[in-house]
């Protein structure tokens, strides 16, 4: 009887205790900044993923030159690889590496990466640029890569898309079955449109522009709250559009993040985000200037060129979609 009163007392505290020591994760306080690049601290356009394999969430993100010296015109924001991040809880974020991109030539540019995963395979749609370039008038495309890691990727293709000048591509699974792309045509007006695909491979665009009442770019589609939204980077703020069916978007008067927060590098509009919907839950990765004060307008140097990272929470109110950026939040994502 002692022995079975053992192995039973066993049962009850000690698998559970290690079981949970494998599963649970602490919520942590989010920081602001959430992240700064350490290489050139002009990180910008996050987009988060888990790692099956590492048991980490990764963070790609464009890596501009801020502090880079003599650099003219816009030539800082080009001529450098995707960074990438790492996280346990979605909060506590290190530098890892930067991404190793099997299509690139002398001089290039690796901006704005979408990462998905489907079937063991992550998926990444890059906006290639073919050079350095000090302003911004010249060819970018969409570009395919395959990888089993997230660190090496291979080139599949390069997309012919609407124009020459497409950036951004946002890939979200159809309902139905198959996927669409969202993408920002630079060449018409900056509106968002579409392509679709039934295998992630080979893509069909449909010269359609959904979004075009306001120019903007970075839409991110997620689906929270039986609706689907779009996150478009108006540069006042993140317009935000609701759809029933992923083609007819209505748009919310408001923007959320285009007032200033209180927060250490949050006090400006925020940028090209992402969102992760956990547990019921959506949590936003934006980015933002923040040098980019009223009383720096006009100034080029590198502290209106940095850029920080930041966490917010999306809150649901009256059929709308809210953020308010200063209230404290305390997390931890779950792994999905």
């Amino acid at each position: 009887m002692y022995l079975l009163k053992r192995l039973l007392l066993l049962f009850l505290f000690v698998v559970p205790f290690f079981a949970g020591a494998q599963t649970s994760k602490k919520a942590q306080t989010v920081p602001k900044p959430l992240y700064r690049d350490p290489v050139y601290d002009g990180a910008a356009d996050p987009v988060v993923i888990w790692n099956k394999a590492e048991k980490k969430w990764f963070m790609f993100y464009t890596n501009r030159r801020a502090n880079a010296k003599g650099l003219d015109g816009v030539t800082w924001v080009h001529g450098t690889r995707i960074g990438i991040a790492e996280s346990r809880n979605g909060v506590d974020w290190k530098y890892k590496d930067t991404c190793d991109i099997q299509y690139r030539f002398p001089d290039y540019t690796h901006w704005a990466p979408e990462v998905i995963e489907n079937k063991g395979i992550y998926h990444m749609y890059l906006t290639y640029v073919p050079g350095v370039f000090a302003d911004w008038r010249h060819p970018r495309d969409i570009v395919h890569l395959t990888s089993t890691n997230l660190i090496n990727w291979k080139f599949e293709s390069k997309l012919n898309l609407a124009s020459e000048r497409c950036i951004d591509a946002c890939v979200f699974k159809m309902p139905n079955g198959g996927w669409r792309m969202y993408y920002n045509n630079e060449l018409a007006g900056k509106s968002i449109y579409y392509a679709d695909s039934e295998d992630l491979y080979h893509w069909k665009d449909s010269g359609k522009r959904v979004i075009g009442d306001k120019g903007g770019e970075g839409p991110k589609v997620f689906f929270w709250k039986d609706t689907y939204w779009m996150i478009v980077d108006n540069w006042k703020g993140l317009g935000v559009y609701a759809s029933k069916d992923l083609s007819e978007w209505k748009r919310q008067p408001e923007n959320i993040l285009q007032l200033p927060g209180k927060g250490l590098d949050d006090q400006v509009m925020g940028g090209h985000a992402d969102v992760v919907v956990n547990n019921g839950r959506a949590f936003i990765y934006y980015f933002t200037h923040p040098g980019k004060t009223p009383a720096n307008k006009g100034i080029d140097n590198y502290e209106t060129r940095r850029s920080s990272l930041q966490l917010a929470e999306l809150e649901y109110k009256d059929g709308v979609i809210v953020c308010d950026r200063d209230k404290p939040l305390k997390i931890a994502l779950t792994k999905y």
